[in-house]
């Protein structure tokens, strides 16, 4: 037996609850984790509220990453006492997730712990901080260089968006940093940014084409926000795209892209090939300034204390990173 949060539906409705769950219950898998740590993402919040149609089957254990101890494996690549990571792959959504103590996975879906980071730093960088990783790497393969010009980072003082600013400062681009809150200035400047710019400069309805300001961004935004960020790069400027916190929307023209030149590269963290998955990984380990990451910051708590915290996750009440010790 193992404690686990399942999500459960049925004619007395929608509800989430810490319960003791048989290992015989576990989904089919090559590999099977003791998990360590899992963390509390916007979705996982949806997932255990119900706010929103994340869950696809029921029962369902939450939880989009983790973190553990290969306890079986019948997988080439992944051997027993492996430590190993998670993000997407549709857990907590179609196939059982990490908040829980045991998980039974596919091995192609796991990749090793970065020697840099201790299991509990793993979750504090979580999918967030490898989308940021994500969205450098395809500026990077796009040629974008520090000697390219100023990067724009939208929503930075989001979970992706403090990790882009960071690594972006570390790499040597010099960072502009778009945000609503203009008390998390003094943050995202310690975090790298040269630059502070608010975000209704970028939220509202805007012209086809702009003033020519960044070389690159990324964007976690969406909806008028990326039209405003695709409008605002120079010429054969490129954005990498891996949000929708102000809409899935994207009321643009073509001016952009066919009289500048513009890339729009879209990153996707939850079906991204391994092979990307371990260069974004590794180069976390390198990229990361674990100072930076503490600065980020992120709050532990127990399984149990996930349910409640998952409503305030959705109201923005919570600042950093949720990680989540299943194992108390």
């Amino acid at each position: 037996m193992f404690n686990a949060i399942l999500i459960e539906k049925d004619a007395d409705g929608y509800r989430a609850s810490v319960q003791p769950v048989d290992e015989s219950r576990l989904p089919e898998g090559d590999v099977t984790v003791r998990v360590a740590y899992s963390t509390l993402n916007y979705k996982d919040g949806l997932a255990i509220t119900g706010k929103g149609p994340v869950v696809r089957s029921f029962p369902m254990v939450p939880g989009i990453d983790l973190v553990g101890t290969v306890e079986a494996s019948s997988h080439a690549s992944v051997a027993v006492g492996d430590t190993v990571v998670l993000n997407g792959w549709g857990v907590g959504e179609t196939h059982w997730g990490g908040l829980a103590q045991k998980a039974r996975l596919k091995g192609d879906w796991l990749v090793p712990l970065p020697a840099a980071f201790t299991p509990q730093q793993a979750m504090a960088i979580g999918t967030a901080g490898y989308t940021a990783m994500l969205c450098v790497l395809a500026l990077e393969r796009q040629g974008v260089t520090p000697a390219s010009g100023d990067v724009l980072v939208t929503g930075a003082a989001g979970g992706v968006g403090s990790v882009a600013v960071a690594l972006l400062a570390k790499l040597g681009y010099r960072v502009v940093a778009s945000t609503g809150r203009p008390a998390e200035g003094a943050y995202l400047t310690e975090l790298g940014a040269a630059e502070i710019v608010d975000r209704a400069t970028l939220s509202a309805p805007g012209k086809p084409l702009a003033r020519e300001r960044w070389a690159a961004a990324v964007d976690s935004v969406g909806s008028h926000t990326l039209a405003n960020v695709c409008a605002g790069l120079r010429y054969r400027g490129v954005v990498a795209a891996c949000g929708l916190a102000q809409g899935m929307d994207f009321p643009a023209t073509v001016a952009p892209f066919i009289l500048r030149g513009v890339t729009l590269a879209g990153v996707d963290s939850v079906m991204c090939p391994r092979e990307d998955r371990l260069e974004a990984w590794s180069r976390l380990g390198r990229d990361l300034d674990p100072a930076k990451l503490a600065l980020i910051g992120s709050r532990e708590i127990s399984l149990a204390e996930a349910i409640p915290t998952a409503a305030a996750v959705l109201a923005g009440q919570v600042r950093g990173r949720v990680v989540v010790d299943v194992n108390r």
